[in-house]
């Protein structure tokens, strides 16, 4: 599923305006990036949390090149699903297989 199918279901199910649909998910993303940009981690109930996760300095090896390079420590954000929403996926007999990850750098 990509964001304009999630659109569409969201406003096929609610009767909202798909473009009042957009400009809510697009100000949730924006909100989340720039809580974790912020250095805050963000809960939502039910669902999972947005949080910052940090990666240790490391020497990591060039093989093409067959140099070491110093990886300093760094950040990255991550998500971490709730109880619930684990325990939904796990119970889904929907689920046959894991699904193919397309590899596009739309958002």
């Amino acid at each position: 599923m990509r964001k304009a199918d999630l659109i569409n279901k969201i406003s096929e199910k609610t009767g909202i305006p798909k473009v009042d649909v957009l400009v809510t998910l697009e100000t949730m993303f924006r909100e989340v990036k720039a809580s974790l940009a912020n250095g805050e981690n963000l809960y939502i109930r039910g669902f999972g949390s947005f949080i910052i996760k940090k990666r240790a300095a490391k020497i990591g090896r060039n093989i093409k090149k067959n140099v070491s390079v110093a990886i300093p420590e760094h950040f990255i954000p991550a998500f971490k699903p709730a109880k619930e929403f684990v325990h939904e996926i796990k119970s889904s007999t929907n689920i046959k297989e894991a699904p193919e990850v397309k590899e596009d750098n739309e958002d």
